[in-house]
């Protein structure tokens, strides 16, 4: 994946980068709810940027990988916490609409699709 064109790697640093600190902004609130779902939100902060840092040096390994294990993880926590809800948080289901929710999944959606696009041109 070091052959991508300039386009594909700049995106998705933007893409990651964009989820990991849109996570970083709402992780008070998630420790409000959770320690964990806190420390959660700070992790893929942290990890969005190791993975940026990764896609820059164009490895896919602990680059392109690892935002993909952020983003597709970040859809199926945003999914489970409006479904099922999320362990030791007894209140009702977060909303779906929620502005920076929404955000955040166009971006983490976006960056899946960029992921295969990427893979598949290899």
């Amino acid at each position: 994946m070091s052959n991508l064109p300039k386009t594909h790697v700049w995106s998705g640093m933007f893409l990651i980068l964009a989820t990991g600190l849109i996570h970083l902004v709402d992780a008070p609130d998630g420790f409000e709810e959770a320690a964990y779902k806190g420390w959660l939100f700070c992790a893929n902060g942290v990890g969005a940027l190791v993975a940026a840092v990764g896609i820059y040096r164009g490895q896919r390994l602990w680059g392109w990988n690892l935002g993909l294990l952020i983003a597709a993880g970040s859809l199926l926590g945003y999914t489970a916490s409006r479904t099922i809800g999320l362990p030791l948080i007894p209140a009702e289901p977060d909303a779906w609409l929620e502005p920076l929710g929404v955000l955040s999944l166009a971006l983490e959606g976006s960056f899946v699709a960029l992921f295969f696009a990427a893979t598949a041109k290899r």
